[in-house]
């Protein structure tokens, strides 16, 4: 094992009878719940596509509250063989909630290879859930995540390069064309960085509203970042939450393994980016959500020291989270 590995982590795996990773956090009825990937090894090598990262359903976690550092997992949820449209690959999820149902949002590979983002529906926080016949009209990539603005309207993001296929998409349809690569069809490095996506749900939550827009992040000169700043440039792992009236778009920066946030007024954006929520861990990637409870709030992440630094087995982690008197999110070191 690495010197890297052998520091101390300043939290512990919420659970360590299955591997699980890329948490969303919401408190609901009182309490806090859990919606993470289910890491499985697929017994492929390690890859820029993610074909290592099995993931074929869905355990919900429970906590009454973030001090007890052990989760409660209420078993599967959704299991792929129940989603008609979806093939494999069951990666990062959310969920949301309306008048008393509960809405899963999770993205999958489809019979043709492509990721789509469907949406399943419960009476109860932790499951099962049912899933809807179809993915979600119109949508592609990876990493849902839904915030409930204040005027009760819902806003989906989502997006990531790479293995998402985010960059796929950049003409309007899916090009497939090509061997597939992850570094086809980026941006060169002097231009405009890929935006996450974001769209405003329909009354039911099931479908988009409108079409999806960009998640614009500008630099301090108010210029959108490039593609060739890889420290603060959008990768993947949307999150959204609000603080002091200011919308808070949270992600991470995938192969520089940044949690990066910028601010903005409105849920769209355009967002000038804020600063770094967590330094790097071990293993490959970073996946977070914040969430606020009893006034304070926290950070929701994952990490790979239960398996050793295996970086497809992932546990999830929570530690708390502060802000300064200017509202900026004061970096977390993930080791001492």
């Amino acid at each position: 094992m690495s010197e890297e590995k052998k520091l101390n982590p300043i939290s512990a795996p919420l659970i360590k009878s299955i591997y699980t990773a890329d948490p969303s956090a919401h408190v609901f009825n009182g309490k806090i719940y859990i919606y993470p990937s289910h890491d499985i090894d697929a017994g492929d090598a390690f890859d820029d596509l993610g074909s290592h990262f099995a993931m074929e359903d869905y355990h919900i976690l429970s906590m009454d509250t973030p001090a007890d550092e052990i989760a409660t997992d209420h078993g599967v949820a959704l299991h792929v063989k129940d989603v008609k449209w979806a093939e494999r690959q069951m990666w990062a999820p959310d969920a949301a909630e309306k008048n008393g149902k509960y809405y899963l949002y999770f993205p999958a590979k489809d019979y043709d290879g492509i990721f789509r983002i469907g949406v399943a529906v419960s009476d109860t926080p932790t499951g099962p859930f049912i899933p809807q016949p179809e993915a979600i009209t119109n949508s592609f990539s990876i990493d849902p995540a839904v915030l409930q603005d204040e005027d009760d309207s819902y806003y989906i993001y989502f997006g990531g390069i790479w293995g998402g296929q985010l960059q796929r998409w950049r003409a309007g349809t899916f090009n497939g064309d090509q061997a597939e690569s992850p570094f086809a069809f980026l941006p060169n490095e002097n231009e405009p960085a890929l935006c996450a996506k974001v769209a405003k749900l329909t009354d039911d939550l099931l479908e988009f509203a409108e079409a999806p827009k960009d998640v614009v992040i500008l630099d301090e000169l108010g210029n959108p970042l490039l593609q060739g700043d890889t420290d603060r440039r959008f990768f993947e792992a949307s999150w959204m939450h609000k603080y002091n009236g200011k919308y808070y778009f949270s992600y991470s920066t995938g192969d520089t393994h940044f949690l990066c946030y910028a601010i903005g007024e409105n849920p769209y954006g355009p967002f000038t980016y804020g600063g770094r929520i967590l330094e790097p861990v071990i293993g490959w990637t970073s996946h977070h959500s914040i969430c606020e409870f009893e006034g304070k709030w926290y950070l929701f992440y994952h990490d790979s020291s239960l398996s050793d630094g295996v970086t497809h087995l992932r546990s999830v982690k929570v530690t708390e989270l502060n802000y300064d008197e200017d509202g900026k999110i004061i970096t977390i070191v993930p080791y001492k």
